[in-house]
């Protein structure tokens, strides 16, 4: 038999490689990453505790927040801490199980924009039978027809794009960043941060932690 070579790990080019550069991008890429986390999970806990937001609208924006939240952990951590590191490598398992993340989340977050943007369209030209249509067992069911799409088409489009001839564009690492570490901060402060109702929940949710206190 003729002998086999194995891939173990990967090496990662990164953005730059000049060091100072890379100091300077993880000062600038950690408080970004903080910030997407903070907000996304603020947006998680305001739906579940307010019972003011109970409508189809807000369930599927606390959907699209812990999207968000998983979709910029799965490379985002790894991808600043190397930036303080001169080796940078990952496992096999590690990088196949990046992909994987990244394409679901992202591909199911796309699903879910158009599912949100048919909840606005119910809301706005059949008021009247807004909460007939979207009960909450045909929210859930869009919920995974998003899943299952991404699953069909997303992952397909991804093998043969993964499977084609080695060759590096330098666009390519900062589309990749723009998606990875920007969309995901933005997405709350668009969908969720201004919205009126959001704010007050927030307000309430924030007396009711200091409430206890003052006693």
């Amino acid at each position: 038999m003729e002998p086999r070579n194995n891939v173990t790990e990967f090496v990662l080019l990164g953005l730059t490689q000049n060091p100072e550069i890379q100091k300077i991008l993880f000062v600038v890429f950690l408080p970004i990453y903080i910030l997407t986390m903070g907000g996304n999970l603020l947006i998680v806990v305001t739906v579940v505790s307010s019972h003011s937001l109970r409508s189809p609208m807000y369930f599927f924006l606390a959907y699209l927040s812990v999207m968000d939240a998983v979709y910029s952990t799965a490379v985002s951590p790894k991808m600043i801490i190397d930036l303080l590191y001169e080796k940078k490598t990952i496992s096999f398992r590690a990088c196949m199980s990046q992909l994987f993340i990244e394409h679901l989340f992202g591909g199911a977050e796309v699903f879910l924009l158009v599912i949100m943007a048919y909840d606005r369209y119910v809301a706005i030209c059949k008021p009247l039978y807004y909460l007939v249509i979207m009960r909450r067992r045909t929210c859930i069911l869009l919920l995974v027809v998003a899943w299952v799409g991404v699953v069909v088409l997303f992952f397909v489009p991804c093998i043969f794009m993964y499977v084609r001839p080695v060759c590096t564009f330098s666009i390519d690492k900062t589309i990749t960043v723009f998606f990875t570490i920007i969309t995901p901060m933005l997405n709350p402060l668009i969908y969720t941060l201004r919205n009126k109702e959001m704010k007050n929940a927030m307000r309430q949710l924030w007396r009711r932690k200091d409430g206890p206190a003052k006693h």
